[in-house]
């Protein structure tokens, strides 16, 4: 398989994996818990990023198993982000989603993630 076939894959599996973590197994608990003042955030917040991590871990045991440890960058980079925008004294105050302000925080996020994806997919590439 040539490295643009390779790329072309990897892109597909972390935007399916981004879909299944973010929309289809990120419950109710994990949104309205990560929006929490106070510690109550950290155990919901943990238990989706963790998703994520086990996800991109279980990528990273197929394709390149010594990259293990870039499922640990990818929780600590989930985390925070989605804390920034979840946080209500940060991005989290914007919550009429009608307005831009809840929008561009939105979109910010998802940019981050599949920034992280890159990052993931070139470190893959240039190690194989």
């Amino acid at each position: 398989m040539s490295d643009i076939q390779f790329v072309f894959m990897m892109l597909v599996i972390f935007q399916a994996k981004q879909l299944i973590g973010d929309y289809l197994l990120q419950t109710g608990w994990m949104v309205r818990g990560k929006s929490k003042s106070g510690p109550g955030f950290i155990i919901p917040l943990s238990v989706h990023v963790s998703v994520h991590a086990l996800m991109t871990l279980a990528i990273m045991l197929v394709f390149n198993p010594s990259l293990w440890y870039l499922a640990a960058l990818d929780f600590a980079v989930h985390f925070s982000m989605d804390r920034i925008k979840a946080s209500p004294r940060l991005f989290g105050r914007y919550t009429d989603v009608n307005k831009q302000s809840f929008w561009i925080p939105f979109g910010l996020d998802q940019m981050v993630h599949h920034l992280t994806h890159y990052f993931i997919i070139w470190s893959l590439v240039s190690l194989r």
